[in-house]
C-alpha cells in the first residue's frame, strides 16, 4: 500500500526526474527572462540593441546555468567548469537568434521603444531556454548509466 501512495504524490521542483528538472527550469527560466528583458531595456539606455542583447545574456547566461546546476540538475556530477563549458556553446546560439530578431525588429520599427524592442525579445528568450533545456538535460547534464 505503501507504494501506491507514492505512485500519487504530485512532483514538485527538487524531485528527481524529468518532471522534477522541468518544474525548476521553468521557475529559473521565467526568472532569467524577466531579468534579461528588464537589464536589456536598462541598458538601452546607454548602447545600441545588439551590445544591450550581449551584455543581458551574458549575466543571465552565467546566473541562469549556475541556478540550474545547483536546483534543477543537482543530482548530477557535472562540475561547474563543464556546465558553464557547455552554456557557453549555447551562448553562442543564443546570442545570434535574439541578435537576428531584434535587427530585423529594428530594421522595420527603427522608432520603437526600448520596451518595445525587449517585449519582442520575450518570446524569442522563451524559445532560446526550450532548446537550452534540452540541450543541457541530454548532452551537458545527462545522467551515466
Amino acid at each position: 500500500m505503501r507504494h501506491l501512495r507514492t505512485l500519487h504524490r504530485p512532483c514538485l521542483p527538487g524531485r528527481t526526474g524529468l518532471t522534477g528538472e522541468l518544474g525548476w527550469f521553468i521557475v529559473i527560466g521565467l526568472a532569467s527572462t524577466v531579468t534579461q528583458a528588464l537589464l536589456y531595456w536598462e541598458m538601452r539606455r546607454w548602447c545600441p540593441p545588439v551590445l544591450a542583447n550581449l551584455v543581458s545574456l551574458v549575466v543571465v547566461t552565467v546566473l541562469n546555468t549556475e541556478a540550474n546546476r545547483r536546483l534543477t540538475f543537482r543530482g548530477s556530477a557535472v562540475r561547474a567548469v563543464r556546465a558553464h563549458a557547455g552554456a557557453g556553446l549555447l551562448f553562442v546560439l543564443a546570442y545570434l537568434v535574439t541578435s537576428g530578431v531584434l535587427l530585423l525588429f529594428v530594421h522595420y520599427r527603427p522608432t520603437a521603444s526600448p520596451a518595445t524592442e525587449a517585449l519582442v525579445l520575450v518570446p524569442t528568450f522563451a524559445l532560446v531556454t526550450g532548446l537550452r533545456f534540452t540541450v543541457l538535460r541530454l548532452v551537458v547534464f545527462r545522467r551515466r548509466r
